[in-house]
């Protein structure tokens, strides 16, 4: 049991080390993250758009 009492202060202790973010970090670095995303998510879908209409061009041969 003394175990789990250790391990409990020990959460706590590092719990309180941690720099949470404002609200303001929070929302803008979100925003860079779901524009990344879309950013990274149209260039996946336009490769694949030309690499099937380029299979596609190659099999009607």
């Amino acid at each position: 049991m003394q175990q789990v009492v250790l391990f409990a202060r020990g959460v706590r202790e590092e719990f309180n080390k941690i720099t949470w973010p404002t609200r303001a970090e929070a929302i803008r670095l979100s925003v860079i993250v779901i524009v990344i995303s879309l950013a990274v998510g149209a260039l996946v879908g336009g490769l694949d758009f030309v690499f099937t209409n380029f299979v596609n061009a190659l099999i009607k041969k």
